[in-house]
């Protein structure tokens, strides 16, 4: 981003830990699942921030947990100035106006009982802003924002296709003229036709409206299509964060390079002559995440640093992050 670019948001040291507990009347604590493990990072007001990684490393429950639908445990969330961390209930009813999700399955975060028209309708309704005719009018000016037909506002999700009712859920989402949505793995339930079609409308609604976008997803290629820098996760923690095709081009992880290593190259003269890095053993538990480096159980390059001391995630290059002790600054 230029230096002029301000955050929108800045994520300082965030956890969320769900605890352990054992006794079914008197329950015990007895550890706990870290599940987003002191994690940092800014998004930039009209940039899109890809977060990739395997399942299971904590990539959504970092955008839930953003937007306090978890609680955070530790940590800052810092949102155009304000701690979200620290806002009561009633304040962070407000400021949620200005943030919203895109959720990863079309088929169950639409109510099957609610018509399309009142699905869109609700955050207008609960926050107060519309009502009558301007609410109607609102529904149907959303409908076609997304590119679905205005008079579909009585049916219901069920009479819509996948990608169709992944529209529908964008169009919820934009209701309430939001800074910030936090996109999680909109894509990956739906069919490949559809997927292109999805990504195209969220960067066309992207350049209209000024969105800026965390887009949490598996697929490499879509995710250096779509975002303007991408962070990779590993066990609760990023490892490395840069511009899209610094990562692609100059992966400096061993997980990063992992990871690329694995995206196929439509050229079969490329191809051939890539080496494809094959990683072995078991992704440990996030209940209990080994000494030192989180990776290290499983990094071909390891040595006995790695397995007594976590390495810093520090800026390593310009805007280039990295967390790893054979990676030097510059």
């Amino acid at each position: 981003m230029t230096a002029e670019s301000e955050p929108l948001v800045q994520v300082h040291h965030l956890k969320k830990y769900f605890p352990i507990t054992r006794g079914i009347i008197i329950q015990h604590h007895i550890g706990d699942i870290k599940a987003v493990d002191d994690v940092s990072f800014d998004i930039y007001k009209g940039e899109t921030l890809g977060l990739v990684g395997e399942t299971g490393c904590g990539k959504t429950t970092v955008g839930r947990t953003m937007l306090r639908l978890y609680e955070p445990t530790d940590g800052q969330v810092i949102f155009d100035g304000v701690d979200l961390a620290a806002l009561r209930r009633d304040e962070m009813r407000r400021m949620r106006r200005r943030m919203q999700m895109i959720f990863q399955d079309p088929y169950a975060s639409l109510n099957p009982r609610m018509t399309v028209g009142n699905i869109i309708a609700e955050p207008l309704e609960v926050h107060g802003v519309a009502h009558g005719k301007e609410k109607r009018e609102r529904v149907q000016e959303l409908l076609r924002l997304v590119g679905l037909n205005p008079y579909f506002v009585n049916r219901y999700p069920h009479e819509f296709s996948g990608g169709q009712r992944q529209r529908i859920g964008i169009a919820r989402a934009l209701a309430l003229n939001p800074d910030l949505i936090i996109c999680d793995e909109p894509i990956s339930s739906l069919d490949v036709s559809i997927q292109a079609q999805v990504v195209n409308l969220l960067e066309d609604l992207q350049d209209r409206l000024g969105l800026t976008y965390l887009f949490i997803a598996h697929d490499l290629s879509m995710v250096r299509h779509i975002s303007d820098r991408m962070a990779v996760m590993y066990l609760g923690k990023i490892v490395e964060l840069a511009d899209r095709n610094e990562i692609y081009l100059n992966p400096l992880h061993p997980y990063t390079q992992a990871l690329m290593s694995a995206v196929p190259v439509p050229d079969p003269v490329v191809e051939e002559k890539r080496q494809r890095i094959i990683l072995k053993g078991e992704i440990p538990s996030p209940a209990n995440p080994p000494e030192g480096c989180n990776f290290n159980t499983r990094c071909p390059v390891a040595i006995d640093t790695c397995f007594e001391v976590e390495p810093e995630f520090i800026e390593v290059q310009e805007g280039h992050f990295c967390a790893c002790h054979l990676v030097k600054g510059q």
